[in-house]
Parts: structure tokens; sequence; C-alpha cells
């Protein structure tokens, strides 16, 4: 019996049943490492409405790691790793990208583009568009359940650079 009111005993609980009837593997996270924590955050947090689950410092290490995830959905989050000796990054597209649902693909697109984000694939569809974080990382939005109808000015914008 998981004692009421106790989220960590409630947690190992539902691991317990998943690992019972599946295997014993469980989601975490997707790691990112960023070259500007400020910039990634005012990205991820201001612009594409995740929220911030924790944020560790390690001193010794010289790294900062965030933890964000969609709201209501923390099972699937997405640590953003900030190494505070500078290194330079490569590989953005060929990590492929992260995925997100979303309620109203127009709306977030509008609220992107008032943080400042580029639409580099618009939706033109109703249902799917590219981003970039500012360090390249590729965002694929999708509307949840049935895509919306098609609309101005989002039908007619061209494709912008590579996503």
């Amino acid at each position: 019996m998981v004692a009421q009111g106790s989220k960590r005993h409630e947690n190992i609980a539902k691991w317990r049943l998943i690992t019972l009837n599946k295997s014993c593997m469980k989601y975490l996270h997707t790691m990112v490492r960023v070259t500007d924590l400020d910039a990634s955050l005012h990205f991820y947090r201001d612009a594409l409405g995740l929220t911030v689950l924790r944020t560790s410092e390690y001193s010794q290490g010289r790294f900062t790691l965030v933890y964000l995830a969609a709201p209501g959905d923390t099972d699937a989050q997405v640590e953003l790793t900030y190494n505070w000796d500078s290194e330079v990054y490569t590989g953005g597209r060929n990590f492929g990208h992260l995925a997100y649902a979303v309620d109203d693909i127009y709306a977030m697109c509008e609220k992107l583009q008032s943080h400042g984000v580029t639409i580099l694939r618009p939706p033109r569809d109703g249902r799917m568009a590219f981003v970039r974080s500012p360090d390249g990382i590729s965002i694929e939005l999708l509307q949840a359940g049935d895509a919306l109808t098609p609309q101005a000015p989002w039908v007619d914008m061209p494709n912008v650079g590579t996503w």
C-alpha cells in the first residue's frame, strides 16, 4: 500500500508495476548541450513554454544541468547541459529533433515569433512546424489531434533555412 501524500512512494509503486508488466527500463530524458544558458532558457522556457523542474550546478565539474518538461508531462524531460568552459558543438541536424504536441499550432508559432524565433517550416498544413533552439537543435511542433484548417499567414509562408 502506498502511503497517502507520498509522491516518492507513489512513483516507486508505479515503477514496480511497470517493471512487473514490461521490461525494466524507463525513459528519463534527452540531453542537449548548450553554449548560452540564458539564451537557451529564454527559448525553451519562455518561448516554447517548458517548465523548469530543477537546476543543479556542479562547481567541481564546471557545469550546470537544467531539467525541463512540457507542463503536465514530467516523464519526458529535456536536460540542458551547460559547460562553463566554452566548447564548440556540432551535429545539430544529425541529432534529429525534439518533438512536442501543442494544443494550437498557430498560437504556438505566433508566441515563438513574438520571442524572436524564426519559424523555419511554417504550419501551412495546420499540422506541423519546425524551429531551432539557439544551439541549432531542431524542434518539431505537431498539432494535437486533427490538423487545424490551413489559414493565413501560414499557408503562404515558405520554408526558411534547414529544419
